[in-house]
C-alpha cells in the first residue's frame, strides 16, 4: 500500500511539473476532494473542477514548478513538503500537502 501511494504522488508530482494535465488528472478518483488543513474546507470537489482549476493554473504560470523538498509515507497518506515556484507576480512558497489515496487512486488531498 505505501509503495502504491508514494508512487502515486510522484506520478502526479512530475506530471505536474510538466504541466501535463492529463497526465496529472489520471492518478486522482473521479470524485477527488481538495482540502484546506486543518479546517477541512472544501476548495475543488471533482475531477472536472480539478481539471478546471489545474489547466487555468497551468496555462497562467507555463514555469510553475514544485521541487519535493521531503516526503513522508505513512500507510494510505502521503505528506509532501514542497519549495513552489515560477508563479509570476509571486515569491516561492513552501508548501505542504497531503495525498490519500484508495487502491490506485489519489481521493483526498489536504493543503497546509
Amino acid at each position: 500500500m505505501e509503495r502504491t501511494s508514494e508512487m502515486l504522488a510522484q506520478k502526479q508530482l512530475d506530471a505536474y511539473n510538466k504541466q501535463d494535465l492529463e497526465a496529472f488528472l489520471s492518478v486522482y478518483s473521479e470524485d477527488v476532494v481538495i482540502m484546506e488543513f486543518p479546517s477541512n474546507e472544501v476548495t475543488t470537489r471533482g475531477i472536472d473542477e480539478m481539471r478546471t482549476r489545474y489547466g487555468k493554473l497551468f496555462k497562467q504560470h507555463p514555469n510553475n514548478h514544485a521541487e519535493l523538498l521531503g516526503r513522508m509515507v505513512h500507510g494510505n497518506r502521503v505528506v509532501d513538503h514542497e519549495l513552489v515556484t515560477g508563479r509570476e507576480n509571486s515569491d516561492p512558497k513552501k508548501a505542504v500537502a497531503i495525498y490519500e489515496t484508495k487502491g490506485e487512486k489519489i481521493v483526498k488531498v489536504w493543503f497546509l
